[in-house]
């Protein structure tokens, strides 16, 4: 990943003791504002416990994870596994829940475990790059929106009771109609979403204009090509897990999707995650990615101070 952004804010602890991030929660908060995340250094977080307490004191709420896009472990005191997503496969620039109806302002990362090889967490300022992106691409999604198509119990991703955290089909149509979302059985019983959403939105802190949402991320022409290959095979065109179009159904090309994620990488900053280290990230403001790795790897994540969608 190319490092084209600028450096985060690096902060040494005094203390590893959760109440020293609670004392100057609103100092690395600022600083994340600024710089779009902030490093912590210092703490030694060591366990999940750890991770929670750390998360809890960094944050008023702790939210529930619902329509997330990879499958998570849910782990005591309220956090979460990372996105159990292939080591061998990057996971693209994205903002966490962005197509959700509520999303975290802030993400707060305890590494446990760096991996030996590979893994690395990068970030990139949100505003710069819809400051970067060619007029012919913001144009058309700051009018139409974007559109996310999703396909559940298809191989890949999270079931749809995982998914919306119930199993009773009832309770998953109610959630959609109330939030807007199109929902429809396939041919062979899988359930299918559709929902149209904002591509760009005012951060509610800083009033910047921030490129949030999940284009390029959730594309079918972001998929590895044998991966993509393999799923229209077995599901067709229609029936892939996920994939991206212009809010008014219009479908993407190699080409759009490509100039995205490219804008993406000339804004991408790498952080150097050692264990014991957190990252606190302004999840709005920032997307971040995660290259691929080998050998253990183990982040605990918190999903903090939810928000309600914010328009566009």
């Amino acid at each position: 990943m190319m490092s084209g952004g600028n450096e985060i804010p690096v902060v040494e602890a005094a203390t590893g003791d959760p109440e020293w991030l609670r004392e100057n929660s609103g100092a690395l908060k600022s600083a994340a504002l600024e710089g779009g995340a902030v490093l912590v250094r210092g703490l030694n977080i060591s366990g999940h416990a750890g991770a929670a307490a750390a998360s809890r004191a960094l944050t008023s709420e702790l939210m529930t994870e619902v329509e997330g896009f990879a499958p998570r472990t849910a782990l005591p005191g309220g956090v979460y596994s990372s996105s159990e997503w292939p080591p061998d496969q990057p996971m693209c620039m994205h903002h966490e829940l962005s197509s959700a109806p509520r999303y975290p302002q802030w993400l707060v990362f305890s590494c446990l475990r760096a991996s030996a090889s590979g893994g690395a967490v990068s970030v990139a300022d949100a505003a710069r790059v819809l400051d970067s992106l060619p007029a012919g691409i913001v144009g058309p999604f700051e009018r139409e929106g974007w559109q996310l198509v999703r396909s559940y119990d298809q191989l890949v991703g999270p079931s749809a009771a995982d998914a919306f955290g119930t199993a009773d089909p009832q309770a998953v149509e109610r959630y959609c109609a109330a939030h807007g979302i199109e929902l429809r059985r396939l041919p062979g019983g899988a359930l299918q979403t559709r929902q149209t959403l904002p591509a760009v939105v005012k951060h509610p802190l800083t009033g910047r204009r921030c490129w949030f949402n999940q284009i390029a991320f959730l594309n079918e022409w972001t998929m590895d090509p044998a991966v993509r290959e393999f799923l229209v095979g077995e599901f067709g065109p229609e029936g892939l897990p996920f994939t991206t179009f212009l809010g008014d159904g219009t479908p993407l090309d190699p080409a759009t999707v490509e100039a995205v994620n490219e804008t993406y990488d000339r804004h991408a900053t790498e952080v150097p995650l050692r264990d014991g280290d957190l990252l606190l990230v302004d999840n709005i403001g920032t997307a971040h990615s995660r290259a691929p790795y080998s050998g253990p790897r183990e982040m605990v994540v918190a999903l903090g101070d939810p928000l309600p969608r914010l328009p566009g």
